[in-house]
């Protein structure tokens, strides 16, 4: 995002500002007045508000929409636009259709039927959707494919209709999904080894608990042509926590640039007390240059120190309530929480209603147990909307009534 772009976001404490920046105040308030609040939910719709491809806004606009009641018209009106504008109303559209909009549902039906950017949403809703919602659309997407410039490159639902998709060149090797942490390690221990092999190990790994036994192979998980680390490698180590440390110290004087800035990221992750004066410095910094990227690494980073870094938490409370780079929220809410709790229980219920999935999982667990916060727990238990992972987790918190059972 240009900084031209990201200097049009609204004051944070607006309802557009809100709004913009996917805060759960900002739901809180437009439910106070939809008619205000509605034109800067289409807003949000039609414009790609998000400060990275990282952040979350569809459900959080879909609800809207819904809870709202507003109409979902302008937003299949936005299909025909380009390829992101139609994409963005696809993804809230397909929401709305699961919460029973037969508007939405058609819509997108009647889009695969006729629309430009066909290819990209039947994928789209073939993953979000029940399968007996799209796979009658096998004829016309039979119909249709012979139309487009190139084959598509994903395999669902295209072989599912007998498509060809296009496949880049690959040796089949099999999954180390069923591997013990034991063979995942071995795999990576073999120079033998192609990077596909373990970059696919790595990830189960991140899957599991750490195992410390990774730590002397982590110099030889580098790219083939030794510039960078295999992608998964990165968040590996970070779960090791503590316990790579001894290891990064060496790391650190490498000579390959990336296994140094690996080792020098651990250790700052770790820092000892000489470094608290310098990591509230750090953040003083980046607030007063409105730096929205990285923060919430200096914010783990001064979580570590607990309450003796007090000093931190203006700046803490103030990127909380107005960075736009919403998936950083969750990490200025938990190292206030490890700083210092004071006032927190409010901004733990706003978060029910925040757009970041990690944020509504921390405040289901940590929100207090008043009428609003359960109350819209509740909601969450039962919204067909929202993630697996936010209903298991409002289930475990608030379990349904008897006799009700829930998908």
């Amino acid at each position: 995002m240009s900084d031209e772009y990201a200097m049009r976001y609204a004051h944070p404490e607006s309802v557009e500002g809100l709004l913009q920046r996917g805060r759960g105040l900002g739901a809180i308030r437009a439910l106070q007045d939809p008619r205000e609040a509605a034109v800067f939910v289409y807003d949000g719709i039609r414009r790609d508000w998000r400060w990275d491809e990282t952040d979350d806004r569809s459900l959080y606009l879909a609800r809207l929409v819904q809870d709202l009641e507003l109409s979902p018209t302008p937003v299949v009106d936005q299909l025909a636009g380009d390829k992101e504008c139609c994409l963005r109303a696809c993804g809230v559209l397909e929401l709305l259709a699961l919460a029973g909009s037969d508007e939405a549902w058609d819509a997108l039906r009647a889009y695969i039927r006729d629309g430009e950017h066909w290819v990209p949403v039947l994928e789209s809703v073939s993953a979000a959707w029940p399968a007996e919602w799209w796979e009658d659309l096998g004829d016309v997407a039979r119909a249709r494919i012979g139309g487009e410039a190139e084959l598509p490159w994903c395999s669902e639902p295209w072989t599912g209709f007998g498509i060809e998709v296009r496949s880049r060149p690959s040796v089949p090797h099999p999954s180390p999904a069923g591997l013990r942490t034991e063979e995942l390690l071995t795999l990576l221990a073999d120079n033998c080894t192609e990077d596909a092999v373990k970059f696919h190990a790595l990830r189960v790994l991140n899957s599991r608990e750490p195992a410390e036994e990774l730590i002397p192979l982590v110099p030889s998980l580098g790219t083939a042509d030794g510039r960078r680390p295999l992608p998964p490698l990165r968040r590996a180590v970070e779960r090791l926590g503590a316990a790579a440390v001894p290891a990064a110290q060496g790391w650190a004087e490498d000579e390959r640039p990336w296994l140094a800035q690996l080792g020098a990221e651990v250790l700052a992750d770790h820092p000892g007390p000489e470094a608290l004066p310098g990591l509230v410095e750090e953040l003083a910094r980046q607030w007063a240059a409105r730096t929205w990227c990285g923060p919430d690494r200096t914010a783990r980073r001064l979580a570590r120190f607990g309450p003796d870094a007090a000093d931190a938490v203006p700046y803490l409370r103030r990127f909380w309530l107005g960075t736009p780079h919403s998936y950083e929220r969750t990490a200025y809410l938990e190292a206030l929480a490890a700083i210092d709790r004071d006032g927190l229980n409010y901004v733990y219920t706003e978060s029910l209603w925040d757009c970041e999935e990690r944020a509504r999982l921390l405040a289901i667990t940590s929100a207090p147990a008043g009428p609003e916060a359960l109350g819209r727990i509740a909601v969450l238990r039962d919204d067909p909307m929202e993630t697996p992972e936010v209903r298991t987790a409002a289930r475990a918190r608030l379990p349904a009534p008897s006799g009700l059972r829930l998908s």
